[in-house]
């Protein structure tokens, strides 16, 4: 049995950059259309040219993409022709494969966002299909608001999404603009357009705003839509956008699609789901979501001993897709709810092997819970647990010691009359027999420990040259005036890899140094720096 081509179009350019917080320089594009067009997106929307430089720097020129490059842009005004309208214009003298033109779909826009009359909307979506066929352009017509268009005036809004497709549009894209319609009126209304407008024709555009734009995408595709609008990581205005992150797998690996429907992304592809994902976040300066389905870090998390332990006998116990199909990787959590198997789980997965009835796990998990107790968070700081669990089994060389350490805070007004506070640290260390004497400034206590810290580590210096420190979180564990802090410290280094170290204490500036000597410690043994 052949199965139907489902195509996937990516808007996280356009439309995710309408999400409060993302801003894309013209290089953050070419990246990510790069990135998009290596996962096997067979629609890129690049922008809107003629709107901002940017997106008009875009289309300037031909960017050698496998994708269909497209220009997102308005259907001709009311009152213009097509060949006296700049906007237009610009559209079609745009580098790119595909247009998608916007227009109205429902009769209450028209009259009042448009303020023109429903036949001259009509021959301006026919008018501005034409003209883009006519310069070779694939077209594709955004029906803006088509399910409150529907639901007020079914006739019309059909009458918008007909003469799309009868002036040739390759896909009529029925868009959810508000985000406010249900799954079931979603299926019910795509159901309806289906006998006006060929199936294979089809899209779907759906916003986020009831947490259901990708339960509404699949919805569509069940009443016979085959074109699945949406973004990366679910960007996109207000609420966002249907992610793609979510929809790709799902349509890969759940039989109700897979069975049914091809999509244009290999095995070997979405092995890099995962990676694209965390790109676009690094990339927007943000932590990912941990709780991402498919591609989050706890997504394929296990906490509970008994869960662990049935896991490690078979994964589909409580798994329901294979981590590594979509590049993400099992994590067996070390907390206070853990068993053994939870332990035994993550000493292998950082290469200490050792005998499940060696009474050194023991020892390790009861000091874990101990710790916990204390405000330790070892489920969220892999690198810290991974240097306890090697303390217990003497496996951590003792590098370096830290003598003492003396942080200064200070308010002055500097020589232009202005008002500013300066953190100091001084760090002394001894490395074998020599001592080591370190200060810095830094734009807080915590900043000025961290560069005095690794300032000068003498003949370990030159294994955390790449180190450094890329989030830090601190929560406060208990009121009062005596509250325990902890403190999560995310870092890097040179090759990209991440891990996350635990400090708790009363003092906040001892539970960072808890935190940023984990760090230390951790990237020296990662390296094997000799002792």
């Amino acid at each position: 049995m052949s199965k139907e081509r489902l195509y996937l179009f990516d808007t996280t350019l356009r439309d995710g950059a309408q999400m409060n917080g993302v801003d894309f320089t013209l290089s953050d594009k070419l990246i990510i259309a790069k990135l998009l067009d290596e996962l096997g997106l067979d629609y890129v929307e690049g922008g809107y040219p003629g709107a901002n430089p940017t997106d008009t720097d875009l289309f300037a020129q031909d960017h050698g993409l496998r994708t269909r490059f497209t220009a997102f842009g308005m259907t001709r005004r009311p009152g213009r022709s097509t060949s006296n309208d700049p906007g237009l214009a610009t559209l079609l003298d745009a580098k790119a494969d595909a247009i998608c033109f916007v227009a109205k779909s429902w009769d209450y826009h028209v009259r009042v966002a448009l303020e023109t009359t429903n036949e001259e909307n009509l021959a301006s979506i026919r008018d501005s299909v034409e003209a883009a066929r006519q310069k070779g352009r694939e077209v594709l017509i955004d029906c803006e608001h088509f399910f409150d268009g529907y639901k007020a005036n079914p006739e019309y809004a059909l009458a918008c999404a007909s003469v799309a497709y009868q002036s040739g549009a390759r896909w009529v894209v029925l868009c959810d603009t508000n985000g406010g319609t249900l799954p079931n009126e979603v299926e019910a209304i795509v159901g309806e357009v289906v006998r006006h407008v060929p199936g294979d024709h089809v899209g779907i555009h759906a916003h986020n705003d009831t947490e259901q734009a990708v339960a509404n995408s699949f919805a569509a595709v069940r009443a016979g839509a085959r074109q699945i609008q949406g973004t990366l990581n679910g960007l996109g205005e207000r609420c966002g956008n249907a992610n793609l992150v979510s929809i790709i797998p799902t349509l890969k690996l759940k039989a109700e699609f897979a069975d049914k429907f091809d999509i244009a992304i290999s095995d070997e592809r979405l092995k890099t789901l995962a990676h694209a994902s965390h790109t676009l976040d690094e990339m927007l300066n943000r932590a990912p979501n941990r709780h991402a389905p498919y591609v989050g870090e706890s997504a394929f998390a296990t906490k509970a001993g008994i869960h662990a332990s049935a896991i490690l006998k078979e994964p589909e116990t409580y798994e329901h897709v294979r981590p590594e199909i979509v590049g993400n990787r099992r994590k067996v959590l070390v907390s206070d709810q853990a068993g053994k198997s939870n332990v035994l789980a993550e000493l292998a997965r950082v290469g200490l092997s050792v005998d499940k009835n060696d009474p050194r796990v023991g020892r390790l998990l009861e000091e874990v819970k101990e710790r916990e107790a204390l405000g330790f968070a070892y489920e969220a700081a892999d690198a810290s647990f991974e240097l306890l669990a090697r303390r217990v089994l003497g496996r951590v060389p003792d590098y370096f010691t830290v003598e003492k350490f003396d942080v200064s805070v200070e308010q002055r007004i500097n020589a232009i009359g202005e008002r500013i506070t300066v953190s100091m640290a001084v760090v002394k260390v001894r490395v074998g027999d020599e001592t080591l004497i370190s200060a810095a400034e830094g734009n807080g206590p915590v900043n000025a420990l961290d560069v005095a810290l690794r300032k000068d580590l003498g003949k370990y210096q030159k294994y955390i040259g790449g180190l450094e420190l890329t989030d830090y979180r601190v929560r406060i564990l208990n009121g009062g005036s005596e509250a325990v802090t902890r403190v999560l410290i995310e870092s890097q280094d040179e090759t990209g890899e991440h891990w996350s170290t635990v400090g708790v204490s009363p003092n906040i500036i001892d539970a960072s140094f808890q935190a940023l000597m984990d760090s230390i410690v951790y990237k020296l043994v990662k390296v094997g720096a000799p002792a």
